[in-house]
């Protein structure tokens, strides 16, 4: 029986060969894309997954508010991983990991390097997650002070020659020696933590600090089993009374219940590690997360283009119901079962889902290089093997082949065969309402993702030319200029005197981001206040262009300027005052006395931090030796850093030279939204291509079946232009009416999207309309070109048909 399916089934396809290569073609496509947004989807949802017990793994955030500001952020103080083991029942163990601060130049003998992924970590680093040692002991590698362990990747580049381990490498701009105690294999590419460098803990002074309120390293802690983490969270106020409290009655002078009382907050929360990357709600985590909006906004788009396949499919199936209806006729009579016809059908629905999905897979393995390069994702050909992902695959062909061969399987062989023998039934007719609701579902789905298309493009291009309130292009960083030693005025001095460098300025920050957020309070008040802050001299407002609002920038000629500040309009209007340039600020910056700040000017908000959130307070004081050098250029930028290179190499001999365009800094935070933009863009075209391609197979279906009709018209007297515009305009029609149902849908989901952004371009009425002459204008060039070669045929060829 299968056989005979198999047999009638191919020989079906091989006689409609136009319609099978478009209905197969796309199915391939769908699939396709849908495989290649399964590759995605699950990649992101895998991140941390590989960790052992990694569902009793949490990440420990702070939670402060103070002056109306509420902030979550994911840094935590040196004491809270022991006190969580110590006081803590319910957990397990804890570990931590600290980013070194800035760039870490990194010295072998005469070579050196600038590195990046530099981490502190604690000695059970090894034993509490799943990150893999290739060589040393993972009890002790990071146990001693000065020791380091080293990536694979870094072994080779700095120990090519023979093995690393127990060597020495110098590190750090205090050119501290480390013995390398262990070789770890590279932290997989779903992994919220990548590292090249791991230094012991204990070698840094920093992470020995008890200060609960010094926040800067990352906490995470095991939940022992079948313990509570609710449990976890509530004994997180006991532990902030008992060691956060006295801090901060000593540093900002009230009790805790004080501070509650004025509308502050202290506190952590947890998240799960594997909710890190998709779902977490603190700034600053270890790596830049990903989206779970746009998850699920892809695996919509993933259905999307299989219902449009599908359809495709069913479109060709009830178009071409009229002479399946009378083949059901006659087999009835003939004697076959209605279940043995339902089978026949499946079968050739089967046998085109098997051959899109095999021709897929084969896309996709093809195609991953270039999607990675797309996703910025590292996904192998292995991960078409994975055994979850081939049931996935088989799921979605046997879905594809019910779906789509569903219609001529359950509804055409319901007929009466003697009715359909004497032609009182016709499925035409019947299946021309079927095609025409499947097809208005098709196109409604198209324009959606049009008028998606043209949102998200306008909100990346908004994001990326909106004017951030300074000039951000033809500045560069220069990083670990402390690596000058008394070199660094001179090093400054000498780049001031060349013709293509306009200003020069230490800072000990560089844009986007501000490393310090601290607290300050009024003079005249008692109210505590959260700022952004960072140092810049005399020549820092030359080189940035900031805009200055009310007064004036640091100036050599006011030796009063060391105890000055300027803050932005948000920091000034964070105080409430009405005339900003009288007023004073207290400061204590960690000692034991507070400093008097007078404000001495107001800058223009700028958007010094990413665009999805809203500027927040910002302050800028004097400082005139920093470790960066903020450089303003004019001229060629290869020439400009070709000079300033060999200056360097005067002054800094073994030294690497480090630099960073700013332009560049602040494009890098649009480069995820620009990725996944492009994935959005391309997928969307992908199911528009798809929609179309059956639009077409349909148009020609149905020039073939009017072709008698055309025939008697020509020969009547009608021209071609009125035979095109006959047989397109139900087909414009159908496009308007799917317009027609989407456009309200369509605005408030896109409304919804933006919402996630603090900027947001505005959602143009226009940019509708332009998605529906889109939706039209394509459909017509897809049916225009089947129309008008029907309508130019030979009136004696048309009436020849049949």
């Amino acid at each position: 029986m299968i056989k005979n399916y198999l047999k009638v089934a191919i020989r079906n396809i091989l006689k409609h060969k136009f319609f099978s290569l478009i209905t197969i073609l796309g199915m391939t496509v769908g699939v396709t894309a849908c495989l290649l947004i399964i590759l995605y989807i699950k990649d992101e949802l895998s991140y941390d997954r590989f960790h052992d017990h990694a569902d009793r793994i949490y990440q420990v955030g702070l939670h402060g508010k103070i002056g109306g500001q509420d902030v979550r952020v994911a840094n935590t103080c040196p004491p809270l991983a022991h006190a969580l083991t110590e006081e803590v029942p319910e957990v397990e163990s804890a570990t931590r990991i600290a980013q070194y601060f800035g760039q870490a130049v990194v010295k072998l003998e005469d070579q050196a390097f600038v590195e990046e992924k530099v981490f502190f970590a604690d000695s059970n680093f090894f034993s509490f997650f799943s990150f893999r040692l290739l060589e040393g002991d993972a009890k002790t590698a990071l146990a001693e002070p000065n020791s380091v362990v080293l990536t694979e990747k870094m072994a080779k580049k700095y120990f090519s020659s023979g093995p690393a381990m127990g060597r020495m490498l110098t590190i750090g701009n205090e050119n501290r020696a480390y013995k390398v105690t262990g070789i770890a294999q590279e932290a997989p590419s779903n992994s919220q933590v990548h590292y090249e460098f791991l230094i012991s803990a204990v070698s840094s002074d920093n992470l020995k600090s008890t200060v609960w309120l010094n926040n800067f390293l990352y906490t995470y802690f095991t939940l022992k089993e079948n313990a509570s983490v609710a449990n976890v969270e509530t004994k997180f106020n006991d532990l902030v009374a008992k060691f956060v409290g006295p801090e901060v009655e000593k540093f900002m002078g009230m009790t805790l219940k004080q501070m509650k009382e004025q509308g502050g907050a202290y506190g952590y929360y947890v998240t799960p590690l594997t909710a890190v990357h998709l779902h977490s709600t603190s700034q600053g985590d270890v790596e830049p997360g990903g989206n779970i909006l746009y998850v699920y906004s892809f695996g919509v788009i993933a259905i999307f283009i299989m219902i449009i396949a599908c359809i495709n499919f069913m479109n060709m199936s009830t178009a071409q119901s009229a002479g399946r209806a009378k083949e059901v006729g006659l087999r009835k009579t003939l004697g076959s079962l209605r279940s043995q016809m339902i089978g026949q059908f499946l079968t050739e629905s089967m046998i085109y889902s098997f051959l899109a999905v095999v021709l897929a897979l084969a896309a996709t393995y093809l195609l991953l290089p270039f999607f990675n390069e797309l996703a910025g994702k590292e996904l192998g050909a292995s991960s078409l093997l994975d055994f979850k992902l081939i049931l996935g695959i088989a799921g979605i062909m046997g879905l594809v082949g019910l779906v789509a061969g569903s219609y001529p399987a359950f509804y055409l062989t319901s007929f009466n065969a003697v009715e359909v023998l004497k032609g009182k039934i016709r499925a035409g007719v019947k299946s021309q309402g079927v095609r025409s609701a499947l097809v208005v579902f098709q196109f409604s789905i198209s324009i959606f993702l049009i008028i998606a298309t043209i949102i998200v493009y306008n909100q990346l291009e908004y994001m990326q030319q909106r004017d951030l309130g300074f000039d951000k292009h033809h500045v560069l960083y220069l990083h670990n200029i402390d690596r000058l030693g008394t070199n660094k005025e001179p090093f400054r001095n000498a780049l001031s005197t060349r013709s293509d460098v306009q200003a020069a300025s230490f800072t000990n920050n560089s844009f986007p981001g501000v490393n310090n957020t601290t607290v300050f309070k009024s003079a005249r008040s008692d109210q505590d206040h959260i700022m952004g802050l960072f140092y810049g001299d005399y020549e820092h407002q030359n080189v940035m262009k900031f805009r200055m609002v009310k007064g004036r920038f640091f100036s050599k000629d006011f030796p009063s300027d060391s105890v000055a500040i300027i803050l932005n309009e948000a920091g000034a209007k964070e105080f409430g005052w009405t005339d900003p340039l009288n007023e004073e600020i207290l400061y204590s910056g960690g000692g034991p006395k507070e400093m008097r700040l007078k404000v001495i000017g107001i800058f223009h908000d700028f958007n010094f931090e990413s665009l999805k959130e809203k500027v927040r307070p910002l302050a800028i004081m004097l400082g005139k030796t920093n470790n960066t050098l903020a450089v303003r250029y004019n001229g060629n930028p290869k020439e400009v850093i070709s000079g300033i290179g060999a200056q360097w190499k005067q002054f800094a001999t073994g030294e690497p030279f480090q630099y960073k365009f700013l332009d560049e800094n602040y494009d890098e935070l649009f480069r995820s939204e620009q990725r996944l933009g492009r994935i959005f863009t391309a997928f969307s075209g992908l199911a528009i291509f798809i929609a179309c391609l059956g639009l077409f197979a349909l148009a020609a279906f149905t020039a073939e079946q009017r072709t008698k009709e055309i025939g008697i018209r020509k020969a009547m007297g009608a021209t071609v232009g009125s035979l095109t515009l006959m047989m397109s305009k139900e087909f414009t029609w159908l496009v308007i009416i799917a317009f027609g149902l989407v456009i309200v849908p369509t605005w408030f989901a896109v409304n919804w999207w933006l919402e996630s952004f603090a900027y947001r371009t505005e959602v143009n009425p226009l940019v509708f309309v332009l998605g529906g002459v889109v939706a039209v204008v394509v459909a017509w060039l897809t049916v225009s070109y089947q129309s008008l070669k029907a309508a130019s045929s030979s009136p004696v060829t048309s009436l020849r048909y049949e």
